[in-house]
């Protein structure tokens, strides 16, 4: 099978309240990834676009950045949920034979959108949305039942917030670089027990584009060092219903790991894999899901938090971005961490670059409580 490669990466900088439209931020992001790759616009064939029709509050949100994203005149198609899967399907319609270059495009403005009315309605309209449940609440559930099945404290999620906050004092693209500590964690704001407010995730907006190519044009378009390869990726879903499923159960996640490890030739994902770009929207998730993703044994993910493992400087460094935590724009935030990865493999970090970095995982999830997870596996 043919292999696939990011040959360009661009976006705008994490803001709270952008001047900017979605297409120019679209355009922003797409120009800068088109320089970067060292193409033009004409050598792109095929578009793929992160979008969400609640969050930009009208109906075929693609429609309206598709000549920002260079697509006038060639196909567009939206995938809509988070940026991870939608370079899953760039990569598909490449390796489908029909394409050999493709512009992989997300963005957001969670500042003109009400998060709470938009998560809401994600849950079932009979019973579910009545309650008023939304992405906080939800996620407030999945924390308390994690504590609960595994005798977890919320400091021990607290490390997390301190940790990713503190790498993103490195990352100048970071939107809240800050020195804290748990205490501070701990005595901010309650929002949902157990979460509180620097355990969550800001409103942000953003756009991000990849630049994919199969690699008989990646290998004519573009230098050695700009190419990362797309080794592994998997992907899978629980049940749509927060009740039919155990929410401290990773499950579909181990699944989905399971196949990108497959795919790049991974037996040991804590030691083969240098750094991860892990789903931190809320910081009790970066160590749940490190255990769905295998790093850690069930339970033990915010254990091995505690002796540094996952630390810039420790035996995998995790979120050295600042993660989703420093900055969320919800819809792009998955191709943001493949961009973070990609700058990472090419040595391209700056002030927070890794040292001798040749593998990079990176997750994304969509639907309430991480129901289904996408999972790459990117290297040199």
């Amino acid at each position: 099978m043919e292999k696939v490669a990011i040959i360009g990466v661009g976006y705008t900088k994490y803001d709270r309240n952008s001047p900017l439209t979605f297409a120019e931020m679209v355009f922003e992001a797409t120009t800068k990834a088109i320089k970067d790759a060292g193409i033009s616009k004409d050598d792109v064939d095929n578009i793929v676009s992160a979008s969400s029709d609640f969050w930009d509050g009208r109906t075929i949100s693609s429609m309206a950045i598709s000549d920002a994203a260079n697509a006038y005149g060639k196909d567009i198609t939206t995938v809509e949920g988070d940026g991870t899967f939608a370079a899953l399907y760039g990569m598909m319609r490449i390796l489908s034979g029909s394409y050999g270059v493709t512009v992989v495009c997300a963005h957001h403005k969670g500042t003109e959108s009400s998060m709470n009315g938009i998560t809401n309605c994600a849950f079932d309209p009979l019973v579910e949305r009545k309650l008023g449940i939304d992405a906080i609440s939800s996620a407030a559930l999945q924390a308390r039942r994690y504590m609960d099945k595994y005798g977890l404290l919320e400091e021990q999620f607290a490390l997390v917030s301190v940790k990713n906050h503190g790498n993103a004092m490195r990352n100048p693209l970071a939107l809240l670089p800050m020195e804290i500590t748990v205490e501070d964690v701990m005595n901010s704001r309650k929002i949902a027990d157990p979460l509180k407010l620097l355990d969550c995730s800001p409103v942000t907006d953003g756009a991000c584009t990849l630049i994919l190519a199969a690699e008989r044009n990646a290998k004519k378009l573009t230098t050695n060092k700009k190419r990362v390869w797309m080794k592994g990726v998997g992907h899978c879903s629980d049940a749509f219903r927060l009740g039919d499923r155990d929410l401290a159960d990773t499950r579909a996640l181990a699944k989905a790991a399971k196949r990108a490890y497959a795919m790049a030739g991974i037996s040991d994902p804590g030691k083969e894999i240098d750094f991860a770009e892990v789903y931190d929207a809320f910081s009790y998730m970066e160590p749940l899901w490190l255990e769905g993703l295998g790093i850690c044994d069930d339970g033990m993910g915010c254990e091995y938090l505690e002796r540094g493992w996952f630390d810039a400087g420790g035996r995998l460094p995790v979120n050295v971005s600042g993660g989703r935590l420093s900055a969320n724009p919800v819809m792009s935030a998955g191709l943001y961490a493949m961009a973070e990865a990609v700058q990472q493999l090419r040595g391209e970090a700056k002030k927070h670059q890794l040292r001798g970095v040749e593998t990079a995982l990176v997750h994304g999830i969509n639907g309430m409580c991480g129901q289904s997870h996408c999972v790459w596996v990117l290297g040199k």
